[in-house]
């Protein structure tokens, strides 16, 4: 329902839950750029994990997603970050998404739990709302901005590199190629 809510701005209370993998395609302005977001959903059933796996390993950046009155999902986040470190690129930015913060009456995982996971983790962490929309703009954008951060920085060190003087060269970005205007990022949601 987020990716649904992020993607379409809607929510569809009937919405069956994602069976296996699903994506959509959004294109952000992002500090002046338009940046085009492929976000894939992954099932976050146990039965679809070796699936979602070959997923990781071209993310750019991950969503693990427990839904706050399900305290079985939240205790799969440990899983899904053991399965993150093991498949996913070391350098893949993470969040963790608390969803359904609109049913605070029918909570079973306390919003400090979920700071504590990603304190212990180094991972961001918010409470979000397919909903009613709370949060999920801003998770998005968020983790975005850590992409592009950390994409920023690896260019910096790789652009460091000096031309001879008086080459004529032009310097052009990591590969060869010209730095573009915008940029393409890889994100999962689990």
């Amino acid at each position: 329902m987020l990716l649904f809510r992020f993607s379409e701005d809607a929510f569809n209370s009937t919405f069956i839950s994602t069976i296996g993998i699903d994506f959509k395609i959004r294109t952000i302005e992002l500090d002046g750029k338009k940046i085009k977001l492929q976000i894939w959903d992954t099932a976050g059933q146990e039965r679809f994990r070796t699936i979602t796996t070959a997923y990781y390993r071209g993310a750019m950046g991950i969503m693990l997603v427990y839904d706050i009155t399900n305290e079985k999902s939240f205790e799969n986040i440990k899983n899904w970050i053991r399965n993150i470190e093991e498949h996913a690129a070391p350098d893949v930015q993470k969040m963790i998404l608390g969803n359904k913060c609109d049913m605070n009456d029918k909570r079973v995982v306390s919003k400090e739990r979920g700071e504590q996971l990603a304190l212990e983790y180094g991972i961001r962490f918010m409470e979000t709302s397919a909903k009613n929309s709370h949060n999920v703009e801003e998770a998005f954008y968020i983790l975005s901005r850590d992409i592009k951060a950390h994409i920023d920085k690896k260019l910096e060190g790789k652009d460091n590199r000096m031309l001879p003087p008086n080459s004529g060269g032009v310097h052009l970005g990591p590969g060869g190629s010209k730095p573009k205007t915008g940029w393409f990022s890889k994100c999962s949601i689990l």
